[in-house]
């Protein structure tokens, strides 16, 4: 009879990612339910969220924030629509997110002069070999490899194009350097475990003139229309939003930032997803049947993290029964209550991801890891 004990909370998805501790739906009592989102009183509690958004993550008071819909893509897909055609694309890419933007720009936008920079997974590609002159498109913490980029130097101060980044999986959990970002993207689901299908939208000052100066040659949908008649549409960033949005997810994400300022704001929740981190390395490196797939530490994200299996017996075994093999583990991992969703992407190498951003306890994690060593036992042959 197996003695270990459970995690208290065996949820660690990488998206939608567990709530904040102690979650519980009696928050929501103050939602704005069955109220306009253009009322007075809604529009102001927008703006709350917004601000409190500005506040916690020290954007500069010169960016805007909106509001969006489509989670982190619908945020992404807005800019570059709105956005690029006006200089060619560089895109980075090293996970299968960072892929999707580039049947975007090149089958879509069918933006002739774009470079692709990419690299497998558990690597970053060449960072050099950006071309500062035209706008660059990257994730900041690829979610689906565990791959980070470690800091924003390789950036040019000096850049003439714009910085697209999709930082869904990195912002509360990485200092993100806003001077080198023109275009952020994430939604509330990743680091704070927010509801679905909202997206964050950050300009910066580069990015508005952009959009003053410049219109692109295709048609924009309404949706992802940031600027009308050659101005910026700054309503959409004062608690106007575009499309309607819930104002029960409006009230949980204020209610979790609320929660992120009680324990110590941006400072804390960084130093909690790199507390799992830690927890994780420690193990794995008396673990003989996984290794992180980013093997270089300075790249490797603290969010998605992600293992790949190095058992020989596994390796050895067709791809068929890898996939059996790992349905059994995890199944079984799951039917003992001891995590939930941990499975590796499906373009991914075979593995492990497990979700290590700021509302997961540390205690979970410990808990977690002798549970992983069991199943492995219970399914290798």
């Amino acid at each position: 009879m197996n003695s270990l004990k459970l995690p208290n909370n065996p949820k660690f998805s990488s998206g939608p990612c567990v709530k904040i501790p102690n979650w519980e739906a009696s928050f929501l009592n103050d939602a704005l339910l069955g109220r306009s989102h253009r009322a007075n009183i809604s529009v102001k509690r927008i703006q709350k969220l917004i601000d409190k958004t500005k506040s916690i993550l020290n954007i500069p008071e010169n960016y805007h924030v909106a509001i969006t819909g489509g989670s982190d893509t619908g945020a992404f897909e807005m800019a570059m629509w709105s956005l690029l055609g006006k200089t060619g694309v560089d895109i980075l890419a090293w996970d299968s997110f960072g892929r999707d933007w580039v049947t975007d720009v090149i089958e879509q936008l069918q933006i002739k002069n774009t470079t692709l920079i990419d690299a497998d997974y558990g690597a970053l590609p060449d960072l050099e070999k950006v071309n500062f002159n035209n706008d660059v498109i990257f994730t900041w913490n690829g979610t689906t490899a565990g791959v980070k980029i470690p800091n924003g130097n390789w950036i040019d101060d000096d850049r003439s194009g714009l910085t697209l980044c999709d930082a869904t999986s990195a912002v509360l959990a990485m200092n993100i350097p806003w001077n080198k970002l023109d275009v952020t993207t994430f939604s509330w689901q990743k680091v704070l475990g927010g509801e679905a299908q909202h997206g964050i939208l950050v300009l910066s000052p580069r990015a508005v003139e952009r959009l003053e100066s410049y219109k692109p040659a295709w048609p924009i949908p309404k949706l992802f229309r940031l600027a009308n008649k050659g101005k910026f549409q700054s309503k959409i960033f004062k608690g106007s939003t575009i499309n309607t949005p819930s104002m029960l997810c409006i009230e949980d994400a204020i209610h979790a930032l609320e929660w992120v300022d009680s324990i110590g704001g941006l400072t804390s929740m960084i130093e909690r997803s790199q507390s799992n981190l830690e927890v994780i390395e420690k193990w794995e490196s008396k673990t003989d049947w996984v290794e992180f797939l980013a093997t270089i530490k300075e790249i490797r994200s603290s969010t998605s993290i992600c293992l790949k299996i190095i058992d020989p017996w596994f390796l050895k075994l067709d791809a068929n029964s890898k996939k059996k093999n790992l349905n059994e583990f995890f199944s079984l991992l799951e039917e003992k209550g001891a995590a939930y969703d941990i499975n590796h992407y499906p373009s991914a190498p075979e593995g492990i991801r497990i979700w290590g951003g700021g509302t997961v306890e540390k205690n979970n994690i410990e808990l977690l890891l002798p549970w992983l060593d069991w199943a492995w036992k219970n399914i290798a042959k």
